[in-house]
């Protein structure tokens, strides 16, 4: 079933194969497959481990806890029909669409303005020539690169792009090499022809027919805003509009953007949509900037909050560190966040390949604790228990609803 309608949606576009899907009730199956027990049996022995292990019969539940992040690009390409259908499957009651826009101004699920080259065929298509950089071969110390960008094409030309799995080979010579750079811990397995390309309006269509709601996060533009008369404020507009056309009420979509003037244009003139828009934390590039010290920070967490903002969403290693008997403890950063009232979504689960040599960027905070992947769970558990967040986005969402159904969360 899950094939033939995500070709439907492909072939048909989103309108009626949304309702083909809604009509056979995909959005009411919920399979969370074997990693979330393949993760708990990596845990050490436990009060959680035994409490997770006595859920194991348990029928799953879709639960807002639970966001796909892009889908599910742990195994799927990102931004498409089959990942976010993968998604739904397992129990995300929120999915994301990325948007940014083409030359001629229309909004599409991609998580970068400049990402065609890693995300989908393009360099293997006539649309390479529209590339602001054009395939480069490595060359000794010099890695191979690329880059195309939505901006450069129309939506119909975006429509005739194939998606695959974020990913390029840096010693490539060839374009043949250079898009087949998947890494050995995700898969090209799911990959096909038929994922299926969305536009943002796609996304909608899709996620309503799922039974899932929406966090759409607008994306920095690359090029020079206003773009072809486009303005910053018309951009974040549009995206608004789009669930308004759409007869989505604003309580069941989540506006994201890293950009703080995004958030506040939002409240002002969306006041609606903008009482559960979502501040992404990016603070972690400034010089000197550390989430377990105040001084270093843009804004306090009071400040954001006298600013009409509600969500925040920092990164999940910017709300955890290690306590001294080795424990994963609340950081100040999500301490003070509480205490000022501000709801937090994080991110993201299951990014960074197995854990057993300390996760990378996304569990640096704990490194010294993440020696295996039953660190997952022990990390989500400190995240919903002590942190008190509102939502995990997880590139496979299965993880995180296992533990929302067993623990009860919505």
């Amino acid at each position: 079933m899950l094939r033939s309608a995500t070709l439907l949606f492909v072939m048909l576009g989103a309108g009626s194969a949304a309702a083909e899907m809604a009509a056979t009730g995909q959005g009411d199956v919920i399979e969370l497959g074997p990693r979330p027990f393949y993760l708990i049996d990596q845990m050490a022995e436990g009060p959680l481990k035994q409490e997770l292990m006595a859920c194991m019969g348990q029928t799953p539940r879709r639960t807002l806890f639970s966001i796909g992040h892009r889908g599910a690009p742990l195994q799927f390409p990102e931004h498409t029909v089959a990942s976010n259908v993968a998604a739904a499957r397992m129990g995300a009651g929120i999915l994301e669409c990325d948007v940014t826009f083409t030359r001629d101004l229309e909004l599409v699920c991609r998580h970068a303005q400049n990402d065609l080259h890693t995300t989908t065929n393009i360099l293997a298509t006539p649309l390479a020539e529209t590339c602001v950089v054009p395939f480069t071969p490595a060359r000794g110390e010099a890695p191979a690169a690329a880059e195309c960008r939505t901006s450069e094409i129309t939506l119909a030309e975006f429509r005739k792009l194939t998606p695959k799995m974020d990913a390029a080979n840096p010693a490539a010579t060839t374009v043949e090499e250079y898009l087949d750079g998947t890494a050995g811990w995700r898969t090209d397995l799911c990959a096909g022809e038929d994922t299926g390309i969305m536009t943002h309006a796609d996304s909608i269509a899709l996620f309503k027919s799922l039974g899932a709601k929406f966090t759409p996060e607008l994306k920095s533009p690359l090029v020079d805003m206003p773009f072809n008369g486009f303005t910053q404020e018309a951009y974040a507009q549009k995206l608004v509009d789009a669930y308004k056309v759409a007869g989505i009420p604003p309580s069941d979509v989540w506006l994201q953007s890293f950009n703080l003037s995004d958030i506040l244009y939002w409240i002002e003139a969306e006041p609606e949509f903008g009482a559960q828009a979502v501040y992404l934390m990016d603070e972690y590039r400034l010089d000197g900037y550390s989430p377990m010290d105040p001084a270093t920070w843009p804004n306090t967490m009071d400040e954001l909050k006298s600013m009409g903002i509600t969500y925040i969403s920092p990164p999940t290693w910017m709300l955890v560190t290690s306590s001294e008997d080795d424990g994963i403890v609340p950081s100040t950063l999500a301490l003070e966040a509480k205490a000022a009232g501000l709801k937090i979504i994080t991110w993201t689960l299951e990014r960074s390949g197995p854990l057993a040599a300390g996760g990378g960027w996304y569990y640096q905070s704990i490194s010294d604790l993440t020696t295996s992947d039953g660190v997952i769970y022990e990390l989500i558990d400190v995240l919903a228990q002590d942190v008190e967040v509102a939502g995990i986005f997880s590139d496979w969402p299965a993880t995180v609803t296992y533990y929302a159904s067993c623990m009860g969360l919505d």
